[in-house]
This record gives C-alpha cells, structure tokens and sequence, in this order.
C-alpha cells in the first residue's frame, strides 16, 4: 500500500509537491500502528528494502510530523 502511495505522487513535477502529498495522506489516513511500522522497517535491518524512493525521501524528511509520539 505505501508503495502505491509513492506512485501516485511520483508523477508530480515538483518534488516538493510529491512529498507533501505523500506526507499529507499519511498524516489524514494512516493510524499511528501503520507509521511505526514504517519506521521500524526504515529504521531497522531492512533499511526500508522494497519501498520507494519518494516513501523513504519523504518518511526521512518529515519524520518528526509522521513519526508518533510515545
């Protein structure tokens, strides 16, 4: 799901744009559980294998919003 995600904001010329996209359907629709998963995944062994680029650009540029307190 998260992949699909980054598709569909890949496709924005801007940059900046695209990550603000990515990092607003996070913020509206995906409940704290879903975005410490991300983290671990990027945080962890994986190092966030299988995501795309403008997940991962976008959960490293905006952790201290997505990222739940607690």
């Amino acid at each position: 799901m998260a992949n699909r995600i980054g598709q569909f904001f890949e496709i924005y010329p801007d940059r900046e744009e695209a990550i603000d996209g990515v990092a607003l359907h996070i913020r509206k629709f995906w409940e704290p559980r879903m975005r410490r998963q991300l983290y671990a995944h990027l945080d962890g062994p994986a190092q966030g294998a299988g995501l795309s680029a403008l997940l991962i650009e976008t959960a490293q540029a905006r952790r201290g919003e997505l990222l739940p307190k607690g």
